[in-house]
């Protein structure tokens, strides 16, 4: 009896068959085949540079937001939701801009992109209509308001 280069043995009366593979089905629902890294998924700078500036798209995406959050805090309303649209925005942009992004990278480009971008126009848009005195005013709500709200 001799092994060939498959792994099959070999008798005289012809090669045998090896272990039996059997293929497992996941029973659970999916909608993808399989999980791939993100194309950004990358570091943003070489390995050796320090955590810090191998993420910076990410840290400059969360400073940005997190002063818009202090300054929402300390009462500065408009300024601080308008910085924190335009940090998604930014983050919007770095994704689309840059091949590697980091952290920042979640999904594929595309669904980054809406996500970032979506939620950052929406908190803008919302920061520069907030009440009183708006600095946007967009006529057709008033008329949406009128009939979906009875005086």
């Amino acid at each position: 009896m001799s092994a060939d280069a498959a792994g099959t043995a070999s008798t005289p009366n012809g090669p045998t068959p090896g272990p039996r593979v059997v293929k497992v089905r996941n029973r659970r629902f999916s909608f993808t085949r399989d999980t791939a890294r993100p194309e950004g998924g990358g570091r943003a700078a070489p390995g050796d540079a320090p955590a810090p500036a191998r993420q910076w798209p990410l840290i400059a995406v969360l400073a940005t937001v997190g002063a818009g959050l202090l300054l929402t805090g300390l009462d500065l309303f408009r300024l601080g939701t308008a910085l924190i649209g335009i940090g998604l925005l930014g983050g919007a942009v770095l994704r689309w801009a840059l091949p590697s992004v980091g952290m920042l990278a979640v999904r594929s480009r595309f669904t980054d992109l809406i996500t970032y971008g979506v939620l950052g126009g929406s908190i803008l848009l919302l920061a520069l209509m907030a009440q009183p005195e708006p600095l946007l005013e967009i006529p057709f709500l008033d008329d949406v308001l009128h009939y979906t709200v009875k005086r």
